[in-house]
């Protein structure tokens, strides 16, 4: 460097010294006794200061010094700092705090030089909102509640703030205190304060990181935001539907972003996922609801082992601690299977009490209804074996399954109770011999006090019938005290080699997509496509959990060509709504595929709740509504004009969208 440029570049750092010590942030040195965050001051001082490393943990930056729930013998003799809500006040002499992570009991003084502090105290209503400051000390001997984590010690209150003062509750935040479905939806705000929607909350949100950082950190996945609002899907569930500003065009909330992860692959971002939010105008039961959450992934240069793979590492990554580990690789059964042993697709595997075929037993019979049923194209009479239920089930439990076959399927009921001789109780006994009773009872392995449940009808139908009723009986020995299903078990299976088409209910020569229009078929199935469509298995795979669908997911067709035929020629759909996705599968798209994984009923089967309202923080009613904030409503005929839409009200219209009632069900 020339002295010259040296000379300038002194001047210009001389020039900017002064500037740049002229003001200066300077954090205190050390955090106070009741564990502070340091606090940022100004200075005028041109001696700069390294900053201290700022506090961490669930207290930092936050008036309090710990939580409610994390005092221990070892804090005796420490001036803390507690903030939150008055769950008790016990005999003016204790109040019990409540935070997110537990209890504190909070010792009032008694000394009349404490006077306003004890009037203070006492005349708290519960969930009034304050904050305490007082010393750690352990409680006196005899006095410990072990129930408690915080059992051994009490704070001796030194000073209290009042931040808010709590009306009158329309219920106490109380774990035994019951209250209906339709009011903790109405005020969900004080249900989530519970201990044990904030422990549902607090897994979900662990679990979602850990996936986060599995995805991310250990195989290179993509976060990537998807848009919510699209275009109409041809098939597949009801879609909500949003205006827009042009006369007759809508648009669609997804059900999933199926078709954006795919153009994702295509536009060579390889591996994806997002925790999407879905829409699907289905209304709600206990492990639905309108809108809900899914762990979204797509890879590309992948097959279906692959992504099982993935997925299993993913669960067992994140798995709580607190619910023991899960073994991999998962068990694995073909949908074949899972029909002809369980009669659903989803099949509890915590439990035996499989299908047992008969058709040969009665393959000669004289019983009119079974012989009947044997002589259509595709008869059968199947029967399972209930462990007990002639001895446990009441006359009226054993209606409430005949009924269940009445009114959902269609079918009539056989039963037939096993009495303790070993001789049968049941309208058929007439008629059978008596080596069809001996056949009968050896083909189903049934012993005294046993319960036969046989139907006879179409195969399809009569292992719906019986996979229902399986679990319907499973449920009655429960309530009898049977312990037939481990309730702390986690049961993972994959069901995979779906029919790729299904015959449409209304239309059954009609056929429609088992999973998506989007699956691809078996490699050695290509060619059934274009000549016996309803013969082709998909590589399709579910994973279910304890009998609970968890998630679904596919190897994609990747050539535009064959998914155009599906399309077209298959499913009779209008190709043009997709003319984007066929346009990008013809435009270079690698091999790709990928899974949904349900994170509400996940996490609501990790907690054991019985629906999925448990572990989202707002969610919908029975009937789709908010009964909180008492959305969907009305909308002013001024406002609809710039969306060019008018309401034909129905001949005898509804009040208004109130809450309560039958909604919360």
């Amino acid at each position: 460097m020339t002295t010259r440029s040296m000379s300038a570049v002194r001047r210009l750092l001389s020039g900017l010294t002064p500037r740049a010590h002229g003001v200066r942030c300077v954090s205190s040195a050390s955090t106070s006794s009741q564990g502070r965050a340091p606090v940022r001051q100004l200075s005028c001082s041109h001696t700069l200061r390294r900053a201290e490393p700022p506090p961490t943990g669930p207290s930092s930056w936050s008036f309090r010094s710990h939580s409610c729930g994390e005092l221990r013998s070892h804090h005796v003799g420490d001036t803390v700092t507690l903030c939150g809500w008055v769950q008790y006040l016990r005999q003016n002499l204790f109040v019990i705090l409540r935070d997110f992570s537990g209890l504190t009991q909070i010792l009032i003084p008694q000394e009349e030089s404490a006077g306003h502090l004890k009037s203070v105290l006492y005349d708290l209503r519960t969930e009034s909102v304050i904050k305490v400051t007082g010393t750690v000390r352990r409680r006196p001997a005899g006095q410990e509640n072990k129930a408690m984590p915080t059992g051994e010690i009490e704070v001796l209150a030194e000073n209290v703030e009042v931040f808010n003062v709590c009306r009158q509750l329309p219920f106490e935040i109380k774990d035994f205190v019951k209250k209906s479905e339709s009011l903790r939806m109405q005020y969900r705000y004080l249900d989530l304060r519970s201990s044990q929607m904030q422990r549902n909350l607090r897994l979900r949100s662990q679990l979602v990181m850990k996936m986060r950082e599995y995805l991310c950190n250990v195989h290179g996945f993509v976060d990537v935001e998807t848009p919510t609002l699209f275009k109409r899907t041809p098939g597949g569930a009801k879609e909500f539907v949003v205006p827009s500003r042009e006369p007759g065009r809508f648009f669609s909330l997804p059900q999933s972003p199926q078709q954006f992860k795919q153009l994702l692959m295509v536009a060579g971002i390889d591996r994806y996922f997002q925790m999407a939010r879905c829409y699907r105008d289905e209304g709600s039961k206990p492990d639905r609801q309108p809108e809900f959450t899914q762990v979204d992934i797509e890879m590309s240069f992948v097959d279906q082992a692959g992504i099982m793979s993935l997925v299993e590492g993913l669960l067992q990554y994140s798995w709580p601690a607190e619910n023991g580990p899960i073994k991999i690789p998962f068990q694995t059964m073909m949908y074949e299977e899972a029909m002809r042993d369980y009669g659903v697709d989803k099949p509890d595997t915590r439990f035996s009490m499989k299908l047992i075929d008969l058709s040969e037993v009665f393959l000669s019979t004289e019983i009119e209804f079974l012989r009947s049923a044997l002589s259509h194209p595709g008869g059968s009479v199947q029967a399972i074996c209930v462990p007990s239920g002639a001895k446990l089930f009441t006359g009226k439990e054993l209606e409430e399954l005949k009924q269940t076959a009445k009114t959902q399927f269609g079918q009539e009921l056989s039963v037939v109770r096993v009495r303790a001789d070993g001789t049968l109780k049941s309208p058929l006994k007439k008629l059978l011999s008596v080596s069809s009773t001996e056949e009968l009872l050896s083909r189903t392995g049934a012993k005294p006090g046993d319960l036969l449940l046989m139907a006879a009808g179409s195969l399809h139908t009569v292992r719906m019938l019986l996979g229902s009723l399986r679990l319907q009986s499973a449920e009655l020995l429960e309530s009898h005290g049977v312990s037939l299903r481990d309730l702390s078990a986690f049961h993972f299976l994959w069901v995979v080699d779906f029919p790729l088409f299904l015959p449409k209910e209304d239309e059954p020569e009609q056929l429609e997509s088992a999973h998506h229009p989007f699956t691809a078929p078996l490699p050695e199935h290509v060619e059934l496509l274009y000549t016996e469509p309803h013969k082709v298995r998909g590589q399709h795979y579910d994973l279910v959990l304890n009998g609970c669908e968890v998630g679904g997911g596919s190897i994609r067709i990747h050539k535009a060509s064959e998914q155009l035929h599906v399309l077209k020629n298959i499913l009779k759909e209008d190709s043009s709504l997709l003319s984007h996705l066929l346009e990008a599968l013809d435009s270079g798209a690698p091999p790709h595929g990928g899974i949904a994984l349900g994170l509400d009923r996940l996490v609501s089967i990790m907690v054991r709740a019985p629906s999925i309202r448990d572990v989202i923080a707002f969610p919908k009613s029975f009937r789709g509504h908010d009964i909180m904030s008492r959305a969907p409503d009305f909308v002013s005929e001024e406002e609809l004009k710039s969306y060019h839409i008018s309401i034909r009200w129905p001949t005898e219209r509804g009040g208004g969208g109130g809450g309560g009632g039958e909604e919360g069900k």
